[in-house]
């Protein structure tokens, strides 16, 4: 690819942005919007639907930019708690590394690299762009030094940064632990792979926790199959129903059809405060409860300390049995996956992985594809049409060369992270943010592989028809590829980072899907979802990638530095945006993201360092190539003693900590509040939101909880037929705008099945 490629791309992108960015400057001016661009406030926005039409309301204006620049980070604390404060961290520590290296690469780096080879340069339009990288340097040049220096400074900065947030967010996490002394997820431990004894599993747990923790356990909930669930609720909501018809007159066979008396296969029985069948009644409702308990449940204890010590403690000698860990907070569990039995979750891991792999070797496949376009050039010699088509260099080939690859990569990375989602789901995490976690690790491996990867084995082998076993020297390969495929990542990020995060503004798919709400459902959220939670496992991902690409293409390919410094410095602005008006947060890791962006840090460094290792191994630069393995191995030595100095706050709590905030509410008289809250908040047990007595519900629900202590209410549910679908409310809100997406091709194919004459 030449500079007219690369122009070309940055054309069409540029032009992308500045559309999508003042349609969305427009857009979010409209009363009819609101719930797509400002669902984080409005609930204090008060927007009339009849504004007066005025000029002002269709003119681009840049006052979301001023809004986010002076937002602080004290907002984003209480926005979006400490998840929120750690993703812009690794957007700050981007912007500072980067900076850095951008002045030194820039300045002193590309010029060299550009005079690196005594030859006649052609015009910057027709120029190749692997003259401004490292491979026009020849041979034994003194030059490399330059780069080695470059590189060393680089991995210095990045370090440096690196411990001082690491040890900033540390303490952070601790101080966001002592400044929550309501969480409950403290008091309270997950107890799986339960042994049957007695009558039930709730006696097990009884007799275990009485005879072994007497001065410390207070109480349990056990855990219920879902479909158990769903029919207890089904049933409620039926009763409610009933209740509400018209009484009709007894009229012989007429009594048995309203269901409140004659024969039915599911009779109910009104119970009175007089009834003497009450009481039977309620013992057989609890037998039958035993009777759907599965092998987990939730451990209440009087004091944090004492559940941080059962948490961490082998209840068993045998391992697979009475296997404790410390709960997650009520909005964040993940109830489905408190059912899968302990002896299966490896099982389970398993197969995820294997899924996983193979998922990334498939893909390998239309990554190859997609690098032959950007190898026209190397291609031409053996295939006649693109020699033909090479022949006549015009717009359609620089906009096949520098365009169409990038754009193509993203649109197949767009299937990625629901795939990985669902994966992490199936791998059994007992926490919403767990599985977060999960599916961002896995969609930072299936990037780094099939983009970073993938594309440079794949290019290496489309340059070289004939060697193909040249693949087997990695770093070798690395050395030659990455500098070659610079000019693919420049368009890449022109893609999927400028344009991604105008796209990230607009909201395209839940438009769409607010708009088709509007016009054929009346405003009902049918395609529809609510509130959404921040993307963590997208994004992130997506930041840590282009870190990667910065890191390996400082020294090597410096004339990335400018793309991605834009890209970043967007990313703070739009994202801080997207946090204040749309993005909802319904539970909080407290910082856990952080361990995954400090390994991924490190494992860019580590490569950037193995792959200049190889450009001097080729270049024959042998003290050079000394100094960076001498590099490499103090950057692995941070790198063990930062996990050793800050990964253990991230990974458990401090006893000091909880013992000082257990003597506190002791001291305040709280301890007894926080021990009422705890059979209350944890509950199964929810509600249907397509019921239209919500009331009814709540106050049967209500009933029923002081009754069994299992039923809590939650009528402010808003996504349809939730339970129907065997989820609640958190799952819904984890839910992204591609799975509005699916549910929008669902309806289009049903439509299609059932009126195909439309056709």
């Amino acid at each position: 690819m030449n500079v007219a490629g690369l122009c070309t791309s940055a054309g069409i992108n540029i032009a992308l942005c500045t559309g999508l960015a003042s349609l969305y400057s427009i857009l979010r001016k409209q009363p009819s919007n609101v719930s797509v661009y400002f669902e984080q406030r409005i609930s204090q926005v008060q927007v009339n639907e009849e504004d007066p039409i005025t000029f002002d309301r269709y003119v681009p204006s840049p006052s979301w930019i001023l809004r986010a620049w002076e937002t602080t980070e004290e907002d984003l604390l209480a926005i979006g708690g400490l998840d929120a404060v750690v993703f812009f961290r690794i957007v700050l520590f981007c912007i500072k590394v980067f900076s850095v290296a951008a002045a030194i690469c820039i300045c002193i780096v590309l010029p060299l690299n550009y005079l690196g080879q005594p030859v006649h340069h052609k015009r910057i339009r027709t120029e190749s762009l692997t003259a401004f990288t490292i491979i026009n340097i020849k041979a034994r040049s003194e030059w490399l030094w330059v780069h080695c220096a470059a590189l060393y400074i680089i991995t210095f900065c990045a370090c440096v940064l690196l411990y001082i947030e690491s040890k900033s967010i540390a303490k952070k996490r601790i101080t966001y632990i002592l400044g929550n002394p309501n969480k409950l997820s403290l008091f309270t431990v997950l107890v799986r792979a339960i042994p049957f004894s007695g009558e039930s599993y709730s006696d097990s747990v009884t007799n275990f926790f009485t005879n072994y923790y007497p001065s410390s356990y207070l109480s349990h909930q056990m855990v219920y199959f879902p479909d158990t669930i769903r029919q207890l609720v089904k049933d409620a909501e039926m009763m409610l129903k009933m209740l509400k018809a018209p009484n009709p007159a007894p009229s012989g066979s007429n009594l048995g059809g309203c269901g409140l008396c004659g024969i039915n296969k599911k009779p109910f029985k009104i119970l009175s405060k007089n009834s003497t069948d009450s009481d039977d009644d309620r013992t057989e409702f609890v037998e039958d409860l035993r009777e759907k308990e599965c092998a987990a449940a939730l451990v209440f204890f009087r004091t944090r300390y004492a559940a941080l010590v059962a948490a961490a403690t082998q209840q068993s000698p045998n391992p697979m049995l009475w296997v404790t860990d410390m709960a997650p907070e009520p909005p964040d569990v993940f109830w489905a996956n408190l059912c899968v039995p302990y002896k299966l979750l490896w099982v389970r891991k398993l197969g995820v992985y294997l899924a996983a792999s193979v998922l990334m070797v498939f893909f390998f496949v239309p990554v190859s594809f997609v690098q032959s376009l950007v190898y026209l050039d190397k291609l031409k010699e053996n295939f006649l049409f693109v020699r033909k088509l090479s022949e006549k260099r015009n717009f359609i080939f620089d906009m096949i060369t520098g365009y169409l690859p990038s754009v193509m990569l993203t649109v197949l990375l767009l299937t990625v992270p629901p795939l990985m989602s669902t994966l992490a789901a199936v791998e059994g995490p007992v926490a919403r943010s767990g599985r977060k976690i999960s599916a961002c690790r896995k969609v930072m491996f299936f990037i780094v592989w099939n983009v970073f990867f993938s594309n440079i084995l794949s290019g290496s082998v489309l340059e070289r028809f004939d060697t193909l076993s040249s693949l087997w020297d990695i770093p070798l390969q690395l050395a030659n590829g990455v500098p070659s495929l610079a000019v693919f990542f420049m368009t890449y990020i022109l893609t999927s980072g400028w344009t991604g995060l105008a796209s990230e503004l607009m909201q395209p798919v839940v438009l769409l899907c607010h708009w088709l709400d509007i016009i054929f459902f009346k405003g009902k959220p049918v395609l529809g979802y609510g509130p959404m939670t921040f993307p963590y496992h997208t994004e992130i991902p997506r930041l840590l990638h282009f870190g990667l690409l910065g890191f390996t293409g400082s020294v090597t390919a410096p004339l990335l530095l400018p793309f991605l410094m834009v890209y970043f410095i967007l990313a703070y602005l739009v994202y801080r945006n997207q946090f204040i008006n749309v993005y909802i947060t319904k539970y909080d890791t407290g910082g856990l993201y952080w361990p995954v962006a400090h390994n991924t840090i490190i494992f860019s460094l580590l490569l950037t360092q193995v792959i200049v290792l190889g450009v001097f191994t080729i270049k024959k630069a042998e003290v050079c190539s000394s100094c960076t393995i001498a590099l490499i191995i103090c950057t692995l030595l941070f790198h063990f003693f930062s996990r050793q100095r800050f990964f253990a706050v991230f990974h458990s709590t401090a006893a000091q900590v909880v013992m000082e905030m257990d003597r506190q509410d002791e001291n305040s008289g709280r301890l007894k509040e926080i021990h009422d809250h705890l059979n209350s908040s944890y509950c199964q047990f929810q509600s249907s939101p397509c019921s239209t007595h919500d009331k009814q519900v709540k106050e049967f629900n209500e009933q029923m909880r002081s009754t069994f202590g299992s039923f809590k209410s939650t009528s402010r549910t808003t996504i349809p037929k939730a339970l129907e679908l065997g989820t609640n409310r958190a799952d819904a809100d984890d839910k992204n705008p591609g799975d509005s997406l699916v549910i929008l091709f669902t309806y289009i194919l049903y439509f299609v099945l059932k009126y195909p004459y439309f056709l």
